[in-house]
């Protein structure tokens, strides 16, 4: 049986996810078998495993912290938001189907026992679970059917770490303000408070953390510091969207989409030194890249209707007319092709047929069913500017409801405008480098001053120096005490 810990926070991110993947490293490295689990999930940035269930991103990134491979057990339920008031449910990594907000949070009981089959499953084959709540436990108005912080912290008997956000203000008043709305039993639960995301010198707030331990009676189990790290983040409040302004040596946009999901697919990009990748919802901010990026979305036809509305659509033809290199992933793969049918109502966007961006010839059909699957091989058959592809191995997964025509290739292209359904599908050793190369090579520019890392390297790289912070911050003898319950 394993011994658990679980971070909650004062709102959305609060930094939990981080918290809780620099645990799992910081575990690992003394020795642990440890695993993450989160019983709901509300994202649009997914992954698929190995054997074909789709979770959240933010408990791969933690299961890769703690060295396991990611396990549709750690995230038993995943919401994806289709609406403002919808979203797809998936369970144990399977769609169920579409649901209003209220229809949710009235059958939300019915997913338990899922939820706790997962968490019994891991308890039996890991040393210790790191558990992450979602939002924040003083929801009042939710709290009745909770399974994901308190109701779940009571079912699991964990011990809580509640951790406020200091960088967006106000952090005594969060931590101590959600202590004070708990019911008496909840707020036994609490065994430590932390403030994260600190810059600056401790000593300041030395006074306030004494008061801090007197109000919610409660050790400060650590003050972690504002880190940066280059992980893969959970959803739409990461900071990678604030960077819509300083252009590098070379310049590649990713056009953000409002239902923009799987936007990590091009971190790869991130790591060379001399290459700004920006995220631009607005025509005037799209100037003069080197390539455009469309990624996945949540709701295809109605981002397109978007993207038309908004000028981005006519901008980007011009663009690709121009000779610029123009690639769609999923949803964004889908847009560029003539068009676009959901004859079911898969999307709910109130459009059944729409007429696409016309710089693919192939047409989409949304089904019911959802494509789920990890997918490796070889690129073969690739015209035009990214001919050099051919016979690179490519690795990634798929996860969609749209069935393209002409799209059994890993990438459909003509001329300088390509296409695919593999999310990852630039992760793959070489092949980051090798769109890097020949975008170098159409600009004049030598490949030398943009050189990144070894992917995996790197990504190794980041989560130690993520648990090194976390590990500095938090009184680790505290948090084994709380573990072991002394």
């Amino acid at each position: 049986m394993a011994k658990n810990i679980m971070i909650q926070g004062t709102m959305s991110n609060a930094g939990k996810s981080l918290l809780c993947a620099g645990l799992c490293r910081i575990f690992r490295q003394d020795g642990y078998r440890v695993a993450p689990f989160k019983s709901q999930n509300m994202a649009l940035n997914s992954f698929i495993t190995a054997d074909g269930g789709e979770m959240g991103r933010a408990q791969v990134v933690q299961a890769e912290a703690a060295g396991i491979a990611p396990d549709v057990r750690m995230n038993p339920i995943l919401l994806k938001p289709t609406t403002d008031v919808g979203s797809q449910v998936i369970v144990n990594g399977q769609v169920l189907g579409n649901m209003r907000a209220m229809e949710y949070y009235r059958r939300k009981r019915e997913f338990l026992p899922a939820v706790m089959d997962a968490y019994r499953s891991l308890d039996a084959e890991y040393d210790i679970i790191v558990i992450e709540g979602a939002g924040s436990p003083a929801e009042i108005n939710l709290k009745q059917e909770d399974i994901v912080n308190m109701g779940l912290a009571k079912l699991v008997d964990a011990p809580v770490l509640l951790a406020g956000d200091i960088d967006r203000g106000g952090v005594f008043a969060q931590l101590y303000g959600t202590v004070a709305l708990l019911e008496p039993e909840e707020r036994a639960r609490i065994k430590g408070t932390v403030i994260n995301k600190f810059r600056g010198d401790r000593a300041i707030l030395e006074p306030g953390l004494r008061t801090l331990e007197t109000l919610c009676g409660v050790p400060v189990a650590g003050v972690v510091p504002y880190v940066h790290v280059d992980v893969d983040d959970e959803d739409s409040l990461t900071e990678r969207f604030s960077s819509g302004g300083e252009r590098k040596l070379l310049d590649i946009v990713v056009i953000r989409l409002p239902r923009i999901s799987n936007f990590t697919d091009f971190a790869p990009f991130e790591r060379y030194e001399n290459v700004s990748v920006r995220y631009v919802d607005r025509v005037s901010e799209l100037h003069d890249p080197d390539m455009i990026l469309l990624p996945g979305t949540k709701s295809t036809i109605a981002d397109l209707q978007w993207l038309r509305q908004s000028g981005l659509e006519a901008a980007i033809c011009k663009a690709a007319s121009a000779g610029k290199l123009v690639f769609g992933i999923c949803g964004g793969y889908q847009m560029l092709g003539s068009r676009i049918l959901d004859p079911e109502q898969v999307e709910a966007a109130g459009v059944t047929e729409i007429a696409g961006m016309g710089l693919l010839d192939m047409q989409t059909v949304f089904r019911g069913q959802k494509v789920q699957t990890q997918t490796r091989g070889v690129f073969q058959q690739i015209p035009g500017l990214l001919s050099f592809l051919n016979g690179m191995t490519y690795t990634g997964y798929e996860i969609h409801m749209g069935r393209s025509k002409e799209a059994a290739a890993p990438v459909v292209g003509n001329g300088s405008v390509y296409g695919s359904y593999i999310h990852g599908i630039f992760d793959a050793p070489g092949v980051a480098d090798a769109m890097i190369k020949a975008l170098c090579r159409k600009r004049g520019l030598s490949l030398q001053t943009l050189e990144s890392d070894d992917p995996a390297a790197y990504k190794q790289r980041q989560y130690d120096i993520l648990a090194q912070a976390v590990r500095e911050g938090l009184d680790m003898e505290l948090v084994y005490r709380i573990l072991n319950r002394e």
